[in-house]
């Protein structure tokens, strides 16, 4: 697990206001998306298409890989500007399968600078496979690399060390084939809470914050965030609680640590929750306080601190490419379920990206489906909620 590696064949370059820009408005012109399909990025005024392919899913076979490699490319040429993956996702095929995808969409044309490409990391990869000994695994691939202890390892799976983490942006950018990550999350860091506490978990953040603000630094990576599966979504005195608010106090504090800059600027740019038809708290609950004298949602609060909100869990593990909440049925009645539960996410107001795995072709279908619609206006969205009360 060596950490350094040759740069020389990485494909440089990273997301940028002016080629998103240009991309939506092609893909708008074409047909390909509907004005409303692209969302802003922060102060970098960077156009991200509201719907982007996850590849979590699938075996870990060459067949997926080809699958996963085509869904990336015809995403990319075809409006959908925003690629999820992660270095634990098919034991670390779905690193190289996207970056296959990444460059036949080069070569035919969309540029690099057009694409947002993410990553994650905090579970490990297990690359080739679940060993047949997780202990003399462990203790060879980690511990005698220096990456971790099985102190750090929470749920026998996740590892919350600042050389693991690079580790992974290092796998990531490596297998990918690109010098830059345009983001990198922690995948689920509040797996140790119920293990160590919350408040040696943020301890343990903060130093894994300061990773990734040395990546940004180094423009390895441009933005980092975190996933919860929880976190977000519970009550603020649930024990797995996380504040979006507190996150940032973290980043701030590893910007300053990491540049000895006590104005230095956090890269903390982007968090990721799950959101759908079923799982609504990212808009109904009120639980984060913004430290700017108002408790909002976490998509609200995100939107007043300045942090990109992205939904996981579009479909709700798959059940909502067959069925829908009556009230969105009704609303969306001459759409499929899958493309319901695409359009209901993306017309969210203050949901920037929704993300939907797919390792099958049919699944990119419905997305390219539903980026030619519009997204809904604000109040036909809101009356969903008060006809469901």
């Amino acid at each position: 697990m060596s950490q350094s590696m040759n740069t020389a064949s990485l494909i440089p370059g990273y997301a940028n206001a002016k080629a998103t820009r240009a991309y939506a408005e092609a893909h708008i012109a074409s047909g390909d998306a509907a004005p409303g399909h692209y969302s802003e990025f922060l102060r970098a005024r960077m156009q991200l298409s509201s719907l982007g392919v996850g590849t979590f899913g699938g075996e870990a076979s060459p067949q997926v890989d080809a699958a996963i490699s085509a869904i990336v490319t015809k995403a990319l040429t075809r409006g959908i500007n925003v690629i999820d993956t992660g270095a634990h996702y098919r034991y670390g095929r779905s690193l190289a399968a996207v970056g296959a995808g990444v460059r036949a969409a080069i070569e035919a044309g969309v540029p690099r600078e057009a694409m947002f490409l993410m990553s994650k990391g905090g579970f490990l990869t297990l690359r080739g496979g679940p060993p047949a000994d997780m202990n003399a695994w462990f203790e060879s691939e980690i511990v005698a690399q220096g990456l971790g202890t099985k102190d750090d390892l929470a749920k026998g799976a996740h590892l919350l060390t600042p050389e693991y983490i690079n580790y992974q942006i290092e796998l990531s950018r490596s297998l990918m084939g690109v010098e830059t990550l345009d983001a990198f999350l922690v995948d689920q860091p509040e797996v140790h809470i119920p293990v160590i506490g919350k408040e040696a978990t943020n301890r343990k953040l903060a130093r894994v914050f300061q990773v990734l603000e040395r990546a940004a630094n180094e423009k390895r990576i441009r933005a980092y965030g975190i996933t919860t599966f929880e976190g977000f979504r519970v009550e603020t005195d649930a024990r797995m609680f996380q504040s979006i608010t507190s996150m940032i106090g973290l980043a701030e504090g590893a910007a300053r640590e990491v540049t000895g800059d006590d104005h230095a600027r956090h890269h903390f740019k982007i968090v990721m929750m799950p959101f759908n038809q079923v799982m609504l708290e990212g808009f109904t609950r009120f639980n984060t306080a913004t430290g700017q004298g108002n408790v909002g949602s976490p998509i609200q609060a995100a939107h007043q601190l300045e942090v990109y909100m992205m939904a996981s869990h579009t479909m709700f593990k798959g059940h909502l490419g067959s069925q829908s909440v009556d009230v969105v049925a009704e609303r969306f009645a001459d759409l499929k379920p899958a493309q319901r539960a695409m359009q209901f996410n993306r017309s969210t107001p203050g949901l920037g990206t929704s993300l939907v795995g797919m390792s099958t072709p049919e699944h990119l279908d419905d997305m390219l489906a539903v980026a030619k619609l519009p997204p809904l206006e604000r109040k036909d969205y809101l009356s969903m909620y008060k006809k469901a009360e």
